[in-house]
């Protein structure tokens, strides 16, 4: 481990300046990506003294009480944006690169919702146009998930648990679905999470993965969600063996395979069991269109009261009101002069407010697994395409395990198979990120002292940066 680097929570890849960006706890350093051993810059960031001391006052051990930078995103090759969890009090800032230095601004902003105020919880976020999306918690007691749009149009989800019910967020990605649309579609956000089902009766709490979607030219309502989501739809993400009745109901990671026609690209996920009573890890693919088609024209759930006031969600089978609710502004929004969401009736907000889950689930490419693994826990995934010896492309699938293995899998004639196994280090750790480029041909490990077998075929041009639990967030 390089000296002052410690627990590692997030990575940024630039491949234009072969610059691997780590964030870890009170600082982040730039490493050469062509050998990582060697470091080009690092910078501090502390949490002060008095944010510390109230962190500790209000019950948190002084381990937490300091500032762990779990976001860096990249706005331009001279300026990235940095967000930590600052002694439980969020705080982001801007970081200018310079040559071999980097240096905070000093313009450190209050951040709630925008970053965990807690260094273990799960969040996602992405950085698009200027515009700052992220999932993770509004408050100290995580006990207010959302989803919020910061800086230029602030927009946020309802605290409402028919929106997001103790979630435990994955992945967010955008599509460019705006790219030659013949409806004048708008590009999306897409959420990825496991929640606790509203919609299911179970004698305990049954989780569900959800695939949600977000329009990112909504400006909220005029009188209705104000400054509130108009778009905000969500679904089940489906990951099952049909014949045998058996779910794979937590999302463990996703990745977005992009095509150069969006409508080709395919999002590939990890799932797993909510009980665990079989060691099986899943790994399910899906279309873009399938996931338009269950947003776009799939029904609607809505909550109806029975008996003891207790709340059912049902198909929703009465009138849906014009235009679809909870659908972006396109030619067909357009031509009844509805030109931004605040132009929007106020009974397709009520209603877009009131059903944000769609009746139908997003099922994956087969209605099946496109790969089962048995006493392999895997953690992260990253696919490339690639063109074969014969000419054909494939789709490998990279796995990280539990235990600190990569596995390397591809599709042949229909089925999937695991063509090679790494032992990636030599105690059990488990495999914390994968990233992929597509300049690299070596296997790069941020955990120094592990060895690191690089025996991966020249011919599958990428790097994978992996991070061993030594390096992770681990303040229990």
């Amino acid at each position: 481990m390089k000296q002052g680097l410690s627990n590692v929570s997030t990575l940024l890849v630039n491949e234009e300046t072969d610059t691997l960006f780590v964030g870890g706890r009170d600082a982040v350093f730039a490493l050469d990506l062509n050998n990582i051993s060697r470091e080009i810059a690092r910078e501090y960031w502390f949490a002060t003294q008095e944010r510390q001391l109230e962190c500790i006052q209000r019950g948190k051990d002084k381990i937490r009480c300091q500032n762990y930078i779990l976001f860096l995103h990249k706005i331009n090759d001279s300026n990235l944006y940095v967000c930590g969890t600052n002694a439980y009090h969020p705080a982001c800032d801007h970081m200018v690169i310079h040559r071999t230095n980097i240096s905070l601004q000093g313009k450190a902003e209050d951040s709630r919702g925008k970053c965990p105020f807690e260094p273990t919880l799960k969040y996602a976020s992405v950085f698009v146009d200027g515009e700052f999306y992220s999932a993770t918690s509004n408050n100290f007691l995580g006990t207010e998930p959302i989803i919020l749009r910061s800086m230029r149009n602030p927009v946020r989800t309802e605290f409402k648990t028919s929106w997001l019910n103790e979630p435990s967020f994955v992945n967010m990605e955008i599509v460019q679905e705006s790219e030659s649309n013949p409806n004048g579609d708008d590009d999306k956000i897409y959420v990825f999470f496991t929640e606790t089902a509203v919609e299911f009766e179970f004698y305990d709490k049954l989780l569900v993965s959800r695939i949600a979607r977000i329009c990112k030219g909504d400006l909220g309502g005029k009188r209705i969600l104000q400054r509130r989501w108009t778009s905000f739809l969500k679904s089940r993400l489906s990951c099952s063996i049909p014949e045998l009745h058996f779910h794979f109901n937590i999302i463990q990671d996703i990745f977005l395979l992009r095509r150069t026609d969006w409508q080709d690209s395919v999002f590939y996920g990890i799932f797993s069991q909510q009980w665990g009573r079989l060691d099986i890890s899943a790994v399910c693919a899906y279309s873009m269109k399938n996931i338009q088609e269950v947003f776009s024209k799939g029904n609607y759930k809505g909550p109806v009261t029975v008996e003891h006031s207790h709340v059912k969600w049902v198909v929703y089978r009465g009138e849906v009101p014009v235009p679809r609710p909870g659908a972006c502004i396109d030619n067909f929004a357009r031509s009844f002069g509805y030109n931004t969401s605040s132009d929007l009736p106020d009974k397709v907000l009520q209603f877009v407010r009131d059903h944000p889950l769609m009746d139908n689930s997003v099922n994956p490419i087969g209605n099946r697994p496109v790969l089962l693994k048995r006493g392999s826990n895997y953690t992260r995934i990253v696919v490339d395409r690639v063109t074969g010896l014969d000419k054909q492309t494939y789709d490998v699938m990279f796995l990280g395990t539990a235990d600190g293995y990569l596995h390397k899998a591809f599709n042949w004639d229909g089925e999937m198979f695991i063509v090679e196994e790494l032992q990636l280090f030599l105690s059990p750790e488990p495999v914390q990120s994968l990233q992929l480029s597509s300049k690299k041909v070596e296997l790069l490990s941020l955990q120094m002292q592990s060895d690191c077998y690089n025996s991966l075929p020249r011919a599958f041009l990428f790097c994978v940066v992996l991070l061993a639990l030594k390096c992770s967030v681990n303040v229990s």
